[in-house]
């Protein structure tokens, strides 16, 4: 009888469980346009992750988008007249809260050294060496920076100069592919194993994003302990896919816009930006400023709060002929050459340096003409269009560094579109056939489409040249002692913020229109 009653009991006490587990059950993600159920392998099995944020990579700050006056905010004293304003808006992105510096360099060579240690990639190194000749004047005694500002590690967090804007380009795609590899590691989908193999003379099996994303690179799949994700038959995959949400986007330099709309930062004119769903913010910004940083409402380059720090030096720059630091004693700004890439005063997104210390690459090609061209959104020269290269056949679609091989686009191919006709956008409406204009390069002019824009001013210039709005131009093969550079990232998704409950669009209350 007893018995009788404690299975009758435990019979009760599963069917309530069951109830109350078919109660709180979660609810099937389905498709709105066929009805099929997501991520159920007994309706395909089509895996769709939760729409969520991108991360923020290592090192980045995140930057709200918006629109902003780019160009010049002070007198034109250069007589250039390069940077007509106009108003643009930017996307969200992210941007490296510092410059990249000498340790954070050095790391990369260490990588290239490792990975291609075999004599035939010799080049591969010695092209990624910054050039530390850079500090040499016929009229100076520099020699000991020649020798120890890249190596010493006094100068570990110094930025990184004598690097070309191809040497930082190709840092960025080797950043990329080492954050990504990391992270698959660490999520399981990777074996950790793989890394003694690249950094033993690896080689072409070195681990590139894109080359794993296209199946061109296997490495050593893991075995993650909790894998969300399943193919059709609802098998675990160990093979992730861009879509899948894990990976990160591409590093890359920032373009002209999105460097200088982050320098300026003007999140901080804003009186009462949104903090909340109900509460918008205003569409203001207060002051216009000259300078990467918000003074109490006026811009000067020294420290107005009462206290220690007033009159200190808010930049690294040279204050006049022969001063570059000041007086013994009293110091104004306490560096002679570049100093530490967390040194002087964030803007208020966070960004040190945006204003001197050193100057830095962007990714856009120069044109003095450029504001008068580009588009309004992203605006941006230096646009190749291309496709992948698979002349060499299935199996050999990488170069000899492990890359995904890629040519320009057939501009036979591209007739027919209406938003672009040219693979090669660099000289658009600007020494190409369409404009019947022409650049006479090292004739009349030392513009060429290697010459990439350089902004932020640095060490080693006067004032006027720290206002974001001012830019300047080099040889992309060619490098100078204050000139250094940052990385970005793209954003996905939501404008505001990375937030998982960021949305994009207004949405309002539901209402019944009415009749």
């Amino acid at each position: 009888m007893v018995k009788t009653l404690k299975n009758s009991i435990l019979a009760l006490l599963l069917l309530s469980l069951a109830s109350s587990c078919s109660l709180f059950h979660k609810k099937q993600d389905k498709s709105t346009v066929t009805g099929w159920n997501y991520n159920d392998k007994n309706q395909g099995g089509f895996y769709v992750p939760k729409a969520k944020d991108i991360k923020t990579g290592p090192g980045l700050v995140f930057v709200q988008g918006g629109t902003f006056t780019m160009g010049a905010s002070q007198e034109d004293v250069m007589g250039d007249w390069n940077n007509i304003p106009r108003r643009v808006t930017v996307n969200s992105f992210f941007i490296d809260k510092t410059e990249v510096a000498n340790v954070h360099y050095r790391e990369y060579l260490y990588w290239l050294e490792n990975v291609f240690s075999d004599p035939q990639y010799a080049a591969v190194v010695k092209n990624a060496l910054p050039d530390t000749l850079v500090w040499r004047s016929e009229l100076a005694y520099n020699e000991p920076i020649v020798e120890y500002y890249f190596r010493h590690p006094a100068y570990n967090y110094y930025p990184v100069v004598g690097v070309t804007w191809q040497q930082a380009h190709d840092f960025c795609i080797w950043r990329t592919d080492r954050v990504n590899q990391i992270e698959l590691i660490n999520e399981g989908f990777q074996n950790k194993n793989v890394l003694k193999q690249e950094l033993n003379g690896g080689g072409q099996e070195n681990f590139n994003t894109k080359s794993y994303l296209m199946g061109e690179y296997q490495g050593v799949p893991g075995k993650p302990k909790k894998n969300p994700l399943k193919d059709a038959q609802g098998r675990p995959r160990t093979t992730v896919k861009f879509e899948d949400g894990i990976l990160l986007p591409d590093y890359r330099l920032p373009t002209e816009a999105e460097w200088e709309y982050a320098a300026l930062a003007y999140i901080s004119a804003n009186p009462q930006p949104r903090k909340s769903e109900k509460k918008r913010g205003e569409e203001l910004i207060a002051n216009k400023q000259v300078y990467a940083w918000q003074n109490d409402g006026f811009d000067n380059l020294r420290s107005t709060r009462h206290g220690a720090w007033q009159g200190a030096f808010l930049a690294n720059f040279k204050r006049g002929n022969g001063d570059y630091m000041g007086t013994a004693g009293g110091l104004n700004d306490r560096s002679a050459i570049p100093s530490e890439v967390t040194s002087f005063f964030p803007n208020a997104f966070g960004l040190y340096n945006m204003s001197g210390n050193v100057s830095e690459w962007v990714a856009d090609v120069y044109r003095p003409t450029t504001g008068l061209e580009e588009d309004d959104f992203n605006p941006y020269r230096g646009n190749v269009f291309k496709k992948l290269d698979v002349s060499g056949g299935e199996g050999n679609l990488r170069d000899s560094l492990g890359r995904m091989k890629y040519i320009p686009e057939n501009d036979s191919t591209l007739r027919n579109r209406r938003n672009y006709q040219r693979s090669y956008a660099i000289d658009y409406l600007d020494g190409d056939s369409l404009s019947q204009v022409n650049y006479g390069y090292g004739i009349t002019t030392l513009i060429s489409d290697k010459s990439r824009v350089y902004k932020g001013g640095s060490w080693n210039d006067m004032p006027y040249w720290l206002s974001p709005g001012t830019r300047r131009y080099m040889e992309e093969d060619q490098s100078s002692n204050a000139i250094g550079f940052r990385c970005a990232m793209t954003h996905y998704g939501a404008p505001e913020g990375t937030a998982a409950k960021t949305k994009t669009g207004n949405f309002f209350p539901k209402r019944r229109q009415k009749r």
